[in-house]
């Protein structure tokens, strides 16, 4: 008799996954003429973010799933704020917002709209990537809007927290070691200022 609770192990997938991401990203970094250690540490620090985000919000998978008692839609919850927790939303900000420093460290011309999209984006692929896995593969998350809202405010405020940290004297040459920006970390360093596109003009 099969098990309806017997998962597809995570480990297995999303190890590899994150392997994939840093080796990646790191030639990138190769290819661009601008490796180093501390961007190298961004890299990594992506790498296994990527692979707890689908550990996390793709898994459980469950191998032999009863069949579902509804349409496909019964997975989607599209009503903004309706019996959705404040724990559940105070988890989605704060899992997001290293996102939020994550992502305009790595662009090289970063800006708060671009930070925007990529969040929106990561999240928004997340919530169809749980209504696939439960409507095909048996997945245990639910498509969720409010997710999507709270995942996008939790980016924004870690964007914002990298902005504001950028902006205390002295700090604005480690976030300089760590930006993938176009401009040359070494030389903005000695210029005192923020990182280009983090001062919050937008960039382009």
């Amino acid at each position: 008799m099969n098990d309806p609770f017997a998962e597809l192990p995570a480990l297995p997938i999303v190890i590899p996954l994150g392997v994939i991401v840093f080796v990646l990203l790191c030639w990138r970094l190769r290819a661009t003429g601008r490796f180093s250690i501390p961007r190298a540490a961004v890299a990594a620090a992506l790498a296994v973010y990527a692979a707890g985000i689908v550990a996390n919000t793709v898994f459980p998978i469950f191998l032999d799933p009863p069949a579902l008692a509804g349409p496909w839609w019964s997975g989607v919850v599209l009503t903004p704020f309706a019996d959705y927790e404040v724990e559940d939303a105070l988890t989605n900000v704060i899992v997001f917002l290293p996102l939020g420093i994550l992502i305009p460290l790595l662009m090289r011309r970063p800006g708060w709209w671009k930070v925007l999209l990529a969040v929106v984006g990561t999240s928004l692929g997340i919530e169809l990537t749980q209504l696939a896995a439960q409507d095909l593969a048996g997945g245990g998350h639910i498509a969720d809007i409010n997710d999507l809202i709270f995942n996008t405010i939790g980016g924004l405020v870690g964007s914002g927290l990298l902005v504001l940290f950028a902006r205390i004297p002295g700090c604005d040459r480690i976030v300089h070691r760590f930006s993938w920006s176009e401009r040359d970390g070494a030389a903005a360093a000695g210029s005192g200022d923020v990182p280009a596109g983090l001062s919050g003009s937008g960039g382009s």
